[in-house]
């Protein structure tokens, strides 16, 4: 997958704070950003599956035992 560059705005402090933990992990804010990044839109995707299948599921309706 090819990479894109983003330009992002964050205040001072986060960045700050986001260096002390890239540092402490042997990585990047880039690579902190990506995986918080990929797992938000991983989330998002198992949400959007979960919600078509119920909705399926509520197509289809249930027999409750009633006439």
């Amino acid at each position: 997958m090819a990479n894109q560059n983003l330009t992002l705005k964050l205040p001072a402090e986060i960045v700050r704070k986001a260096k002390v933990v890239a540092a402490e992990r042997g990585t990047s804010i880039s690579a902190l950003v990506t995986k918080k990044i990929e797992e938000l839109v991983g989330e998002d995707a198992e949400y959007q599956a979960a919600k078509r299948r119920a909705f399926e599921w509520l197509k289809q309706g249930w027999h409750l035992g009633g006439r």
